[in-house]
């Protein structure tokens, strides 16, 4: 059986390469040239785009972690400037040409893109979709023919999948947005004026959740107590059980081969700086 350690380290290895949507500046570029101005106003349009024109509640409900009011900064003005499908074909050009800066021109059409978009293409077609909104939106975006950019989207599909995942977890355990940017930076997997600039949460709401957290005998001091340990492990461990069904599906073979893809990719987007040090997402390093 597919183990919970293997659903991880295939999304450690994967969201470098994901996140090129994020922090590529082909990505910004491509965003621009669509009519989208400015760095959030791209990231609502390209991650919401799946859903469909959806206003500022549906985005804070799915992508979780968010303030309300940062999102309306945002949403629902950015259908103003850009059409969802407009916005799902900005989305893959800055990949592309981000991909063809940091791995190569040669690299879209190799035997290794192929196969690699080939194995999460498999995982991403096993995805569960009832109670993930966001897997769902994306299972249902026609795959690229190019195998770089398929490549690209079945591990969005898997990445989105996952989140979903991690919300039901902390949902049932009543862990709120900003408590669980507090718990991971407790954790050590991010940078609290990273989460603080980039969720749009104030000061005074990230101290009340910590305040919370405490109250409940899981922080101590800004340090984790032995409860906060378990909880966030708690956490982690229902998010990895909730995503392995895809990787399950893949077998143990084509997870071990996908890694070995990856690893490379990941190294690339790394070594490029186009996976900043301390980022909001808090992806794990898979060594």
């Amino acid at each position: 059986m597919t183990s919970l350690g293997t659903a991880r380290r295939l999304w450690a290895l994967g969201e470098p390469f994901h996140a090129l949507t994020y922090f590529a500046a082909e990505a910004r570029t491509a965003a621009e040239d669509a009519g989208i101005r400015g760095f959030w106003s791209g990231y609502f349009a390209m991650r919401a785009a799946p859903l469909g024109p959806v206003g500022p509640e549906v985005v804070t409900a799915t992508f979780v972690g968010f303030a309300p009011s940062f999102v309306r900064r945002w949403v629902p003005a950015v259908w103003e400037a850009v059409a969802p499908a407009d916005a799902l074909a900005a989305r893959l050009a800055g990949v592309d040409a981000a991909v063809r800066r940091v791995l190569g021109e040669e690299w879209p059409d190799s035997a290794e893109a192929a196969e690699a978009a080939d194995l999460a293409g498999r995982a991403a077609a096993a995805v569960d979709v009832p109670g993930r909104p966001l897997a769902a939106a994306n299972a249902g975006v026609p795959l690229p023919d190019r195998p770089h950019l398929a490549l690209w989207q079945a591990l969005t599909t898997l990445r989105e999948h996952r989140g979903d995942g991690h919300t039901v977890a902390l949902v049932q355990r009543g862990i709120s947005g900003p408590a669980s940017h507090v718990l991971a930076v407790a954790a050590g997997r991010t940078d609290r004026e990273w989460l603080l600039k980039a969720r749009g949460w104030s000061g005074q709401e990230w101290d009340d959740a910590a305040a919370g957290l405490a109250h409940r005998g899981w922080l101590a001091g800004g340090e984790l107590t032995a409860e906060g340990l378990a909880a966030v492990a708690a956490v982690e461990a229902d998010t990895d059980r909730l995503a392995r069904g895809p990787w399950q599906a893949l077998g143990d073979p084509g997870c071990d081969r996908l890694a070995a893809l990856l690893a490379p990719v990941r190294r690339a987007v790394v070594a490029a700086g186009d996976w900043p040090t301390g980022n909001p997402i808090g992806a794990p390093d898979p060594s």
